[in-house]
C-alpha cells in the first residue's frame, strides 16, 4: 500500500467508524518502525465459503488481505494499525454475474460506483453492450467503483421493435461468425436468448443455438442462456450450454431436466428470480436514494398475487436444483445498484437459507466469473469486503446495514457518494 492510499485508509477509517481504536503504525511515540498492515480486529467473519469466524482477526497489507483466522490464531505484524470490529460483521464483498451497464463510460461509470456503495465488488454486463467503453471498462480499476466483465453483443433471434443491440441470427452461418465477432473482442461470456417473448418472436432455434455453443466451446468460450421454458433448457442442456442466466419460468421443473442437469453437473444456475409481488419498503435506501423517489417506491410496492404465482415457480425451481447440489451463483439483470440486497432476500424467501445465499453472491459467483481474487475474506485475496452493523446470517436483510465497504483495502466514503448520486439523480 502505497503512503497516500495507506493515509486515506486511516482517514476513512476515523471518518466512517467513530469507534475504532488505532495503535501500532499510528502511534507517533513508538520505537517500532510503521507497517504497512491494517488489523481488523473483533468482527464475525463471513468467509464466503459457508465457514464463520467467530471474534476473526484479517490484516490487510496494500489491496490484499494478509492473514486471516479467529483471534489468537492470527500474528498481528508490529507497527500494524488496527481496528476494532467488535460487534460487526464482515463478509465478502458480492459478485453479480447477471447486470446490465449502461454502453456510455460516464453513465457506466456512475453505475460501477453506485453499485460500490450497496456492497458489489464486480459486475458481469450480459448483452447489451454496443461500443468500445465496456471493453475499455474493463481493463480499468475505479478507486471508488466496481469492477467489470462484458458479453458485449449477445445473440437472438430477430426482434424488432425490442433491441438492435444484439447480433440477430436466422442461420447457423451468422450464428457461427457472430460468435467469432465476440471471441475477437475477448469477451468474458457469450450470452444468448432463447425467448419468444410472450409469442411475439419466433425464439432461438436447437439448431442456432447450438451453432453458437459449438463455435463458442471451439474459441474457449462460455454460453450462459436466457431461458424461459423447462423445454428449451431440456434442448440448452443437451447442446452442451455453460450457464442459464434465468431461472425456468414455465412451469415446475421435471425429473428430465435434473438428470441432464446430473449429466453436466458444472452447469451454472444465475436465478435472477422475478419481484416477490410483496409489498415492501424502501426507507433503506436513504443514503443514496432521495426521499422523494423512495416515497414514489413505497406507494408503487403492493401485494400482486399474480406476480406471487409466478414468483413461486421460479423459487420451487431454484430451490429443487440447490437441493440436487448443482451451482447456484448470483445475478439481478437491470441496472439497479440496490438490487442485490432485494435479490438476497428474495432467494431467501424462495427458501435457501441465509449462508447459502451468501456463498451463492460471493464464491459461487466469483468461480463462475473467473475471478479468482474476489468471493472470500481469504489471505492472498484482493481486500474487498463489507462491513455491516447486524448479522445477516440471522436476517439476510441485515446485508443493508452497511457500516463502511473496503475495495482493495481502501474505504469508500460512502457518506460523500450517497450525497453525489442523490444530487446527480433525475
Amino acid at each position: 500500500m502505497s503512503g497516500m492510499s495507506r493515509a486515506r485508509l486511516v482517514a476513512m477509517v476515523f471518518a466512517l467508524l467513530p469507534s475504532v481504536a488505532l495503535a501500532g503504525a499510528c502511534d507517533a511515540g513508538s520505537d517500532t518502525p510503521p507497517s504497512s498492515a491494517v488489523a481488523f480486529e473483533g468482527a464475525r467473519i463471513i468467509v464466503g465459503d459457508g465457514a464463520v469466524i467467530e471474534d476473526g482477526v484479517f490484516v490487510v497489507d496494500g489491496d490484499r488481505f494478509a492473514q486471516v483466522g479467529a483471534a489468537g490464531d492470527v500474528e498481528v505484524p508490529d507497527g500494524a494499525a488496527r481496528v476494532d470490529l467488535s460487534g460487526k460483521t464482515v463478509m465478502p464483498a458480492i459478485v453479480n454475474a447477471h447486470f446490465h451497464l449502461n454502453p456510455e463510460r460516464e453513465a457506466r461509470t456512475e453505475q460501477l460506483r453506485h453499485s460500490a456503495y450497496y456492497g458489489t465488488a464486480l459486475a458481469v454486463s450480459l448483452g447489451l453492450d454496443e461500443g468500445n467503453a465496456s471493453f475499455q471498462m474493463r481493463d480499468e480499476v475505479l478507486a471508488d467503483g466496481a469492477r467489470s466483465q462484458t458479453a458485449g453483443r449477445g445473440i437472438t433471434s430477430p426482434e424488432p421493435g425490442r433491441s438492435e443491440v444484439p447480433h440477430w441470427v436466422t442461420t447457423e452461418d451468422e450464428a457461427r461468425a457472430a460468435v467469432r465477432e465476440l471471441a475477437a473482442q475477448q469477451v468474458d461470456i457469450v450470452k444468448i436468448w432463447v425467448d419468444d417473448r410472450g409469442g411475439q418472436y419466433e425464439r432461438l432455434s436447437p439448431e442456432l443455438y447450438g451453432a453458437v455453443i459449438d463455435e463458442a466451446h471451439t474459441n474457449g468460450l462460455r454460453v450462459t442462456a436466457h431461458v424461459f421454458r423447462l423445454e428449451d433448457a431440456k434442448g440448452l442442456l443437451r447442446a452442451g450450454v455453460d450457464a442459464f442466466a434465468h431461472g425456468i419460468r414455465d412451469m415446475d421443473i421435471d425429473d428430465e431436466v435434473v438428470e441432464l442437469w446430473r449429466e453436466r453437473p458444472h452447469v451454472v444456475l444465475v436465478p435472477n428470480l422475478p419481484g416477490p409481488g410483496v409489498a415492501e419498503t424502501f426507507d433503506w435506501l436513504s443514503g443514496s436514494v432521495s426521499a422523494e423517489r423512495i416515497a414514489e417506491m413505497n406507494a408503487n410496492s403492493t401485494d400482486r398475487p399474480q406476480a406471487q404465482e409466478f414468483f413461486g415457480i421460479q423459487a420451487r425451481n431454484m430451490v429443487r436444483l440447490h437441493g440436487e447440489g448443482f451451482p447456484v451463483a448470483f445475478g439481478t439483470d437491470g441496472g439497479s445498484p440496490w438490487a442485490v440486497h432485494q435479490e438476497l432476500a428474495d432467494m431467501v424467501r424462495a427458501g435457501m437459507s441465509p449462508a447459502d445465499v451468501i456463498v451463492a453472491a460471493t464464491s459461487t459467483s466469483a468461480v463462475f466469473v473467473g475471478a479468482d481474487d474476489l468471493g472470500t475474506v481469504e489471505a492472498g485475496k484482493s481486500a474487498d469486503f463489507i462491513v455491516l452493523d447486524a448479522n445477516p446470517l440471522d436476517d439476510i436483510t441485515n446485508t443493508r446495514a452497511i457500516s463502511t465497504v473496503y475495495l482493495r483495502g481502501v474505504a469508500l466514503d460512502r457518506e460523500e457518494m450517497g450525497a453525489g448520486f442523490n444530487s446527480r439523480a433525475p
